[in-house]
């Protein structure tokens, strides 16, 4: 760490606006449209906006269909080469350089093992079964993570010793890491998901899901007011600063619709908030807290887009708006875990979670036809934090 009174030194120059420091603005690294080449190797040159990075930063911001991690794999393993040289994920850029990318990464796979985890199955037959996630538990682990600790714990670890117990299997289509997994939800959102038994419901589900045959209502609580029913259609893509983040604001991103219906109003001397109802035509990452944080109303206890940390009456008003909230000492992180997050003693009320929970699924059973309804309850830790936030409402007005 640098001595006190010189930190802000290392503050990234995207941040600094916002620490009171000027500072030009980094441009923005172009993002590459590259083809499939047929002898497998994408040639490109570097952009100008690469002078002075690193050659595993510059790659992840130009092509950001390719995580960083994924990126450092290709370069550790000799297949991204600089001006005809394999170099070190650390190489620094100059801007005009010509890179080669041979191949796709490689990744040592993970195999997800069964583990005693207790399941709460909203539904189940022997096609396909609903599962009501707890929120701080993975679905699955990451593709691109070579470290087997991050394997365990997960949604499909219990799935698979569920599953031995009733002598059934779960569907292939996802592969090894993603058994039986046809949707997710993100780490912190509780609620309701969807897993198949067999290839041919998961196929047929995951066509119901591409063509919104499936309905799909969340409950969140968000900060402020949302006086009315509003819909949300905008696209969503990764933030390539931050890269933990998802953003509406570039326009390459993906199509995402949200309906956001008003249930109650809540004015507390720690804030006005809103519970509302959203119903998602589209599933992109993070899709209802990065629209929610669009409009100025983040998810309560989802710091990542914006919420504060601690309610208090002193910071009613302190849920960000920007997309470029302060930095924080950067560590290791998953993708859905923010690494402003507070673990240290708190004063205050405070929410160790995102008040998002996946309420209510309808559709029709993919192989039988028969309508299904299935509802989620709200989770003992949001119930008993909504039900003290009534217990703080003060006269409007």
């Amino acid at each position: 760490m640098l001595p006190k009174g010189h930190r802000r030194q290392s503050v990234r120059a995207e941040y600094r606006a916002t620490r009171g420091v000027e500072a030009e603005p980094e441009a923005a690294v172009p993002v590459l449209d590259l083809d499939d080449p047929e002898d497998g190797v994408r040639t490109f040159v570097a952009d100008t906006t690469a002078a002075g990075k690193r050659l595993d930063a510059y790659l992840a911001q130009a092509i950001p269909e390719i995580s960083r991690a994924r990126v450092q794999l290709l370069i550790e393993a000799g297949q991204v080469r600089v001006d005809g040289a394999a170099v070190k994920a650390k190489h620094k850029l100059r801007g005009g350089e010509t890179i080669e990318i041979e191949g796709e990464p490689h990744p040592e796979p993970l195999h997800a093992t069964p583990e005693d985890i207790p399941l709460d199955i909203l539904y189940e037959d022997k096609y396909l079964a609903v599962v009501n996630k707890p929120a701080g538990m993975m679905v699955h682990a990451g593709a691109g993570s070579t470290d087997d600790s991050r394997n365990r714990g997960t949604l499909v670890n219990a799935l698979l010793h569920h599953m031995a117990k009733l002598a059934q299997n779960l569907s292939a289509v996802g592969g090894e890491l993603r058994p039986g997994i046809v949707h997710r939800l993100d780490k912190q959102t509780s609620g309701a998901i969807v897993v198949a038994k067999d290839d041919v419901t998961h196929r047929k589900l995951g066509e119901m899901f591409s063509t919104r045959r499936i309905a799909k209502t969340y409950l969140a609580l968000v900060h402020g007011t949302v006086s009315k029913d509003v819909t949300v259609n905008l696209p969503i893509a990764r933030d390539l600063v931050r890269r933990t983040r998802m953003t509406t604001r570039r326009p390459d991103g993906r199509s995402a619709v949200s309906h956001i219906h008003p249930l109650e109003w809540l004015s507390t001397p720690y804030g006005a908030f809103t519970l509302v109802e959203v119903r998602i035509e589209t599933g992109r990452t993070h899709q209802i807290r990065v629209h929610m944080q669009s409009l100025g109303h983040p998810v309560v206890g989802d710091t990542l887009y914006g919420a504060p940390r601690i309610l208090t009456p002193a910071a009613a008003s302190t849920a960000r708006k920007d997309e470029n909230p302060r930095p924080t000492k950067q560590r290791s992180v998953d993708p859905d875990e923010d690494p402003d997050r507070s673990t240290g003693p708190k004063q205050g009320a405070s929410l160790d979670r995102n008040f998002l929970h996946a309420a209510h699924l309808e559709f029709a059973h993919p192989q039988t036809g028969k309508a299904l309804t299935i509802d989620a309850p709200l989770p003992p830790e949001l119930d008993q934090f909504l039900a003290w936030l009534r217990t703080q409402l003060v006269p409007v007005g």
